[in-house]
């Protein structure tokens, strides 16, 4: 089984599209997180390090600058999920990655106090 480390980075990204108001708090995740041809066309127009603040997981051992690197996808690059944190939280925690899901989980409880 993989490990993953947090990306600090993508959680402060999603910390400032919260407070930004830049999030979906009703959406189906499944059918609305970026498939393959939707992370393609979004790495054709923007760096890996931009990529990698979507997702809140890194994955120890795989290499930089692939999709491998990361995990844990958290919004549709424009927005963050309210339904993808909670998929971050439930998938972290049925694995034991107990370090993402804890910061899906703050995410969470940031978002839930922001919206209100």
């Amino acid at each position: 089984m993989a490990s993953y480390a947090v990306n600090g980075a993508a959680v402060e990204h999603v910390r400032a599209l919260i407070d930004a108001r830049q999030y979906v708090l009703d959406s189906e995740w499944g059918e609305v997180q970026p498939d393959a041809e939707a992370q393609n066309a979004y790495l054709e127009r923007h760096p890996w390090e931009e990529y990698g603040a979507w997702h809140l997981g890194l994955t120890e051992g795989a290499a930089d600058d692939t999709k491998a690197r990361y995990a844990f996808a958290v919004g549709d690059f424009r927005r963050v999920h309210r339904s993808a944190l909670i998929a971050c939280v439930f998938r972290a925690s049925q694995w034991r990655h107990k370090d993402v899901e804890l910061a899906a989980h703050d995410l969470l409880q940031h978002l839930d106090a922001t919206s209100g």
